[in-house]
């Protein structure tokens, strides 16, 4: 940002100490020197200087010196007072403090997340546009006369756009201006904004939503609440959150709305630009940079209404938020597990507690620590038990891998073959669902046995034959194939060990090859308008067979779609994760749900050698209660979340000994046993021992009791000193364990 040029007069008048917080690893703000007759209120965005550059940051509040204050004649001035930026009010900054103390981070580092966004806040500068006068120009040419019949269409356009439709220079278009026969006009550069009406069309409820309905709009602008719906798939959730959302337009508030995935971007506002009249704005990592300057602009003027967005949406300074929809509430993707890991889902409700609005939490299969909340009484509960209209829940089937095996080299059994073919017999469409990306998840060698691992991962090459490469899917390293094995050097024996998505769509081309066969995978699918044009092709009914991974079991809808084949249900239970019977149930009862939503009935047929899982039996029998009822239980008896607390601290170091002996000397520093309810494990070489050629060491913190563990680990940390080569990551409430 360039200096004003009142700057030397910034400090006129007798200066004054102010607090102002750095987007940088600060626990603290600084002291800078204001002038009394300007002083910048806190939030304010200010420029200063810090040694020998300058930066952005905020007036904070006052807080209590760490140590002894420094003196007046040693501090240095604000630069300048950021008027034309968003200010930070008094909730927003309250949210972004609890935010680093909840998480153990340096308040600076949470301050950065929202100030590295600044610049987007001020508009491009206007554009003239040129209308017709009436008048007639001094000498008519070709040229003039092509651009005054487009100027005639009566909009008002740039001298560039004039130009290039009527396929002659920009000189043409200013002469013309200069003789009076165009009249040219300063406009802003932004496009208007559509704005959302709440009664646009509303839609036709059953008593059911009606009631859910009525409760989630009477909590809109009585303060803070959390609510938990709860429905079935295909029970029409979104059509009753709608429902709050409008109340909050008709107060005047901004709404966001939280999605897990890019994907379901064009879906939802398609939905919204239906109910509403209008799309609303978005906010997520696919839109192009001028896009997303755009959108940052709306939402922090207000412009902006409702704002669908990932959840980095939830650290943008909205000036009038009333409401937060979280929907698929239960999705790992709302877990950030880069940077700050933070969870969306729970930093929506403490936002929603700190500036006082309601926050509403959308789920088939709503999580565990959200159910516990609704048993302790902390959020309201609300269900639909039906599908909408005459659409009923799908019939549920175990396919015994064990006992119906599909043929060597194969995976879709004999059971799960028939049903394909009598689903595309029929005219109607199918699913077949492997969450497992790629062609094949290992490649070795069928001489020696030498298996291809990533150099910098302790993990194996994931093949994608439709790229080509062989890839890391932890640090995003990529190679070709090779025709030789590394280790022994056989020409053609590296083969594939077991299935990956695209070897399914290879093995179901040759099982159906009448069928027309879609791919759908986030490899494939580059952004939110790729994956609405598969969706639109699925809907006109252009594909029959249907192969995807996790990403087509959110949200979709598909009202043909009566079969769904789950290749592999026991992927999920692998791995001996905390969450892994939990996640296998939401994410299997997720895909399951897309058959059978309109008014054919739907099937499903889960391939499993555990036909005894009780997490298979639950969605067999179609008990989700009684599979909940089992594992909140279970984590009860065991302390583990969500009744216990658990923090991960992964430290990492470039050499493998390095780390060791660092985790050593924090093992030493671990506060003696005077709360015998905290155990401290490890450290041990964490399941991932190597990531991005970094050799990590992992502790895993607990509480039994629930009792918050920020404040014991905090006391840990202030004894150890790291080197600058070491890393330490502090994962609150963790919810992956690699």
């Amino acid at each position: 940002m360039p200096a004003p040029a009142s700057q030397p007069d910034l400090l006129a008048t007798a200066p004054v100490r102010v607090k102002v917080l750095l987007p940088l690893p600060f626990a603290e703000p600084y002291d800078y020197l204001a002038p009394a007759d300007r002083l910048p209120p806190p939030g304010t965005p200010v420029r200063v200087p810090l040694g020998p550059r300058e930066t952005m940051g905020v007036v904070w509040d006052e807080t209590e010196p760490a140590g002894e204050p420094v003196a007046e004649e040693k501090l240095k001035p604000i630069l300048e007072i950021g008027h034309d930026l968003p200010a930070l009010d008094a909730d927003f900054r309250q949210f972004l403090t609890r935010t680093a103390r909840y998480y153990l981070r340096p308040l600076g580092d949470i301050l950065s997340m929202v100030i590295r966004r600044f610049g987007a806040a001020r508009p491009p500068r206007p554009v003239t546009v040129y209308s017709p006068t009436g008048a007639e120009p001094q000498r008519m040419t070709p040229a003039r006369k092509a651009v005054m019949e487009v100027a005639a269409e009566g909009f008002p356009r740039t001298a560039a756009d004039l130009a290039e439709i009527a396929g002659v220079g920009a000189s043409v278009v200013k002469g013309l201006a200069e003789q009076g026969v165009l009249a040219a006009e300063e406009r802003a550069a932004d496009p208007a904004l559509r704005q959302p009406d709440p009664d646009h069309a509303r839609p036709k409820l059953n008593a059911e939503q009606k009631h859910a309905a009525g409760v989630l709009s009477g909590a809109v602008g009585q303060g803070f609440s959390t609510t938990l719906l709860e429905g079935v798939t295909g029970a029409g959730k979104t059509e009753v959150y709608c429902e709050a959302v409008a109340e909050a337009l008709r107060q005047g508030k901004q709404v966001l709305v939280l999605l897990p995935e890019i994907a379901l971007t064009q879906q939802i506002v398609e939905r919204f630009t239906a109910r509403f009249g209008a799309a609303p704005v978005q906010w997520h990592s696919g839109l192009s940079q001028k896009d997303r300057r755009l959108s940052y602009r709306r939402i922090v003027s207000g412009e902006a209404r409702i704002v669908t967005g990932a959840r980095s949406a939830l650290y943008l300074p909205f000036p009038d938020l009333g409401l937060i929809v979280v929907d698929e509430e239960h999705d790992t993707s709302f877990k950030q597990e880069d940077g700050l890991h933070y969870h969306a889902r729970d930093m929506a409700v403490l936002r929603g507690a700190v500036s006082r609005f309601p926050v509403v939490l959308v789920s088939a299969t709503p999580s565990l620590e959200s159910l516990r909340n609704v048993r302790e009484g902390r959020y309201r509960h609300l269900e639909l038990r039906s599908r909408f209209g005459s659409a009923g829940l799908p019939d549920v089937s175990l396919v015994d891998m064990r006992t119906d095996r599909p043929p060597p080299g194969r995976w879709i059994s004999p059971l799960l073959e028939t049903a394909v073919n009598e689903t595309l017999e029929a005219g109607e469409q199918a699913l077949l669902f492997l969450n497992r990306r790629g062609y094949a998840p290992l490649t070795l060698c069928d001489a020696c046995g030498f298996r291809i691992q990533c150099p910098h991962c302790t993990a194996w090459l994931v093949e994608h034959r439709y790229l080509g490469r062989l890839q890391c899917h932890h640090c995003g390293y990529s190679t070709p194939k090779p025709r030789e094995c590394p280790s022994c050097g056989a020409e053609d024996r590296m083969k594939p060990c077991g299935p990956g998505v695209e070897r399914l769509a290879e093995e179901a081309q040759a099982l159906f090859p009448e069928a027309r066969l879609a791919l759908m995978t986030s490899d494939l699918i580059a952004g939110p308008e790729q994956a609405e044009a598969l969706i639109a092709s699925m809907n006109r009914g252009e594909i029959d067979l249907l192969i995807g991974t996790q990403i087509v079991a959110k949200g979709h809808n598909f009202p043909k779609l009566t079969l769904v084949g789950v290749v592999d249900a026991d992927l999920g239970l692998e791995g001996g994760d905390l969450r892994a019977a939990e996640r296998t149930h939401q994410l299997l009862h997720q895909v399951a749900g897309r058959a059978g939503r309109a008014d054919r009935p739907g099937r499903v047929l889960l391939q499993t050698h555990q036909p005894e899982s009780p997490v298979l039996e639950a969605l067999a029998a179609g008990d989700t209660n009684a599979f909940v009822e089992a594992e909140l239980k279970g984590r009860e008896a065991a302390g583990m979340p969500p009744y216990g607390r658990l923090a991960a601290l992964v430290l990492s170091a470039p050499e493998q000994a390095q780390a060791r002996d660092l985790a050593r000397e924090m093992a030493r520093a671990i506060p003696g046993p005077g709360d015998t309810d905290i155990r401290v494990l490890g450290p041990a070489p964490a399941p991932l021992a190597v990531v991005r050629g970094r050799h990590r060491m992992r502790f895993l913190v607990s509480s039994r009791s629930g009792r918050t563990l920020q404040g014991y680990i905090a006391a840990w940390l202030q004894a150890v000193k790291l080197p600058a080569a070491a890393r330490l990551v502090i994962d609150i409430d963790p919810q992956s364990f690699l």
